[in-house]
């Protein structure tokens, strides 16, 4: 069987900012919405499939469970969107259907089998309607002004009949029962008082439990169950307390539904339930009594009756303390009960699984989950060494990617291992200029940079395998901080020191030179990890210190570059005039202003100097480039000085729109531009054949025909090495916004025809890709 040319290596990406869109199979595998698109996620693993067809946010997802839990494990899962469709998906082989008819965004969804092997969903939507579809919408029900937050779907006791609970915002659950094959309303649970945020089936010896969540902090679980002809017709017995009974009729069948139990435990609006799922035992399907709840309190409560009493009570109450997020909107249990996975309202998963060591006294512990951007990623920059990526996107956050390799020998899996920026202004842009350093552009006027603290590159040798003393030696540690952190009202990482760890005391007291010495600052606190940290470390531990700030633009920052050498740093802002589209130079060993270089009239795009560092190009907004050269230093300018040396004019531009991105190739004869006008063109000679003189020839011009790509091409990127036949390789992409080759020559061995690209996206992934070189 022939290598494939190209394979997905890792896909960083987080769940949507909405309740109701994380699902956990009996398989495994965990489906969530990101942007438009629905992840397959194996919490073993990485992403195993990515499901497009949305064209708008996904906002709901949910496997449909079988009834009869067997071998064969779920193959469907449907998503609603904020496109108004519905789509039942066949995973496996990635088919869909389409469902159309909702009129504003869809916020929930449900289904399960009925007759055979038919499907019958339920939506929930923004236009006030819950629809019922079997291939074709089967039923509407209005609720006038009124929104449903949630539905769940369940076959009453001892029947194929469906029912169809509803969660809304008049603090009602709402009950649809089958008939005729229309829903009829069968009643309304009141007892909340509060808005109703989820609902939820489960089977449990021929009865319902249903489950429902409201932000009035409280949990309540009714049962519902069949009534026998004497039951309804005996009168009722004064001397026995129980609680009070709604019955409804059903095919001259009698149901009852009374409240179970209220659970009170949560601090905040508990926004989704989840039961466990049931499983085969001793040949007897057991539906487990085990109910997990989620917060805006930022925790999860697993609740469970006890042995004897029968009563309610906490099982596992876990979450995050600190930070400056928002709670939980939902969360799941895995199938045998050991892992429960939330998702946080900024889009994070956060894992607990159940110590297999402690498993008498049930301790659980935070795991290692997926992570990424919950908004568009606008840069990203590999480590030279190739080790690790660094991205900035516009949820404000920078963030570092590395393989992870475990000392078991298992296969190494790439994960965030730091987020070594949180800002206030959306990120735009970045650049190594080092091995752990780095600069960076958000939507303001300054650009800043940033160095790694000594825990980072510790923990960073202890996760990627890295030898900590060779890291530390190149890393100046004498001088490096420990760690870094925010102040309350700033936009800027301090340093924090050893000293700054350790409490000022004399005697056993502390002494405060000040009141404001009383109130900590620092939230960092230096952890030695052997695993990739959880959501709660990336934002308060592992932060990078910030060293300096440049000042010279006039306009939020757009796009950076570094040279090969990392001498010096190119950059350049939002412009519609040309005297704000001027890049600048900056010296990495001063961080002093070198120069400035006029020549565009508009926004430049996008910068790269040359692999030898020689030559450094531009690509702008007003549809031309612009070729820069680097002077040989004199003893009166010692320092990097360019002059322009070609570019194109209104005459000689061959793009007609914007163009977005550029690069070179490996032996810095020819780069590459791509546009918007839907073409990308290889430009050249800039070198001459038969010399090493790096003067460019008289006339750049394209020297291939113009390949039109079919769509606004936005990102484009050379392969750093030949492949063979000494072929140059250019990758370009439509619907990603930048993309980077690397060689990663520290996990290839020489022999080895594999190079990395990396991606990123507006769709607010990040993706690397193993490339067969040989086999373009």
């Amino acid at each position: 069987m022939a290598a494939p040319v190209i394979e997905t290596c890792h896909v960083a990406c987080c769940a949507n900012k909405t309740p109701n869109v994380v699902s956990w199979s009996r398989g495994g595998t965990i489906a969530f919405g990101t942007c438009n698109s629905v992840a397959l996620y194996d919490p073993q693993k990485r992403v195993v499939a990515v499901l497009n067809g949305h064209a708008g946010r996904v906002n709901a997802v949910q496997w449909v469970h079988r009834e009869d839990c067997g071998e064969s494990l779920e193959s469907y899962l449907v998503s609603g969107g904020s496109d108004n469709r519905l789509i039942l998906w066949e995973a496996q082989n990635e088919k869909s259907v389409e469902c159309k008819g909702h009129t504003a965004p869809i916020c929930a969804v449900d289904a399960i089998y009925v007759e055979g092997s038919k499907i019958l969903v339920a939506s929930s939507a923004s236009d006030s309607t819950v629809r019922l579809w079997l291939s074709e919408c089967l039923h509407i029900i209005s609720f006038g002004s009124g929104f449903m937050m949630d539905v769940s779907l369940a076959l009453l006791p001892g029947s194929r009949v469906p029912v169809l609970a509803c969660g809304g915002d008049d603090s009602r659950v709402h009950l649809y029962v089958q008939s005729n094959g229309q829903f009829q309303k069968a009643m309304s649970l009141q007892g909340h008082e509060d808005w109703v945020r989820g609902v939820a089936w489960a089977s449990v010896g021929g009865e319902l439990l249903l489950a429902s969540c409201s932000q009035d902090c409280l949990i309540r679980v009714w049962r519902l169950c069949a009534k026998s002809g004497t039951d309804t017709r005996t009168k009722d017995d004064h001397t026995i307390i129980k609680m009070k009974e709604d019955v409804f009729e059903v095919r001259d069948r009698v149901f009852a539904v009374s409240l179970e139990t209220v659970l009170a435990g949560h601090e905040n609006w508990v926004y989704g339930v989840h039961w466990q799922h049931p499983f085969y035992k001793g040949g007897e399907l057991q539906q487990p009594l085990s109910l997990l709840s989620a917060s805006m309190d930022k925790t999860m409560i697993l609740w469970a009756p006890e042995e004897g009493s029968g009563v309610w009570v906490e099982q596992v109450h876990v979450g995050e303390v600190g930070g400056n997020t928002l709670g939980f909107y939902g969360c799941q249990i895995s199938p045998d009960g050991s892992m429960i996975v939330a998702h946080a309202f900024h889009g994070a998963l956060h894992l607990w699984c159940k110590d297999q060591d402690k498993e008498v006294r049930g301790e659980w512990r935070p795991g290692v989950v997926i992570s990424g951007h919950f908004s568009a990623v606008q840069d990203l920059s590999w480590d030279p060494e190739g080790e690790f990526i660094l991205s900035v996107g516009s949820d404000q956050t920078t963030r570092l990617f590395t393989p992870w390799r475990q000392e078991d020998g298992k296969l190494a899996t790439w994960h965030e291992i730091s987020r070594p920026q949180i800002h206030g202004y959306d990120m735009q842009c970045l650049a190594m200029i080092g091995r752990f350093q780095f600069v960076s552009g958000a939507d303001e006027k300054v650009l800043r940079v940033f160095q790694a603290p000594r825990n980072f590159v510790e923990n960073f040798a202890n996760i990627s395998g890295t030898s900590r003393e060779k890291l530390l030696t190149s890393s100046d540690s004498a001088n490096l901080p420990e760690g870094a952190s925010t102040p309350a009202l700033g936009l800027s990482n301090k340093a924090v020191f050893q000293g700054d760890l350790a409490p000022k005391t004399t005697e056993g007291k502390e002494q405060f030179n000040s009141i404001s010495d009383q109130y900590q600052e620092s939230y960092f606190h230096p952890l030695n990890m052997t695993e990739p940290p959880p959501e709660d470390h990336l934002l308060q531990n592992t932060l990078w210190p910030e060293v300096q700030k440049l000042y010279g633009h006039g306009f939020e920052m757009f796009c950076l570059a570094s040279d090969s050498a990392r001498t010096v740093v190119a950059s350049a802002c939002k412009a519609s005039k040309a005297e704000h589209a001027a890049v600048l130079l900056w010296s990495t060993a001063t961080w002093r202003q070198l120069q400035t270089l006029p020549c565009h009239t508009l926004t430049v795009t996008q910068m790269a100097f040359s692999p030898d560092a020689q030559l450094l190009l531009a690509v702008s907004r007003d549809r031309t480039w612009s070729l820069w050269r680097r002077n040989l230093p004199t003893p009166e300018s010692p320092e990097p000085q360019f002059s322009l040396h070609a570019h194109t004019g209104k005459d000689t531009a061959v793009h007609t729109r914007i163009i977005w991105s550029c690069d070179w190739s490996p032996d810095s004869k020819y780069f590459v531009t791509s546009s918007r006008d839907k073409k990308v063109i290889v430009w050249g000679p800039c070198r001459l054949e038969d010399t090493e003189d790096s003067v460019p020839p008289p006339e750049i011009k394209p020297r291939s025909s113009v390949l039109d790509v079919g769509d606004a091409a936005t990102a484009v990127a050379f392969c750093p090495v030949f492949c063979s036949d000494n072929r140059y390789t250019h990758i370009h992409t439509q619907s990603h916004m930048k993309a980077y080759f690397l060689c990663t020559m520290s996990e290839i061995e020489e022999e080895s025809s594999w190079v990395q690209l990396a991606s990123a996206s507006a769709d607010h992934t990040v993706k690397i890709f193993n490339i067969n070189k040989l086999a373009l």
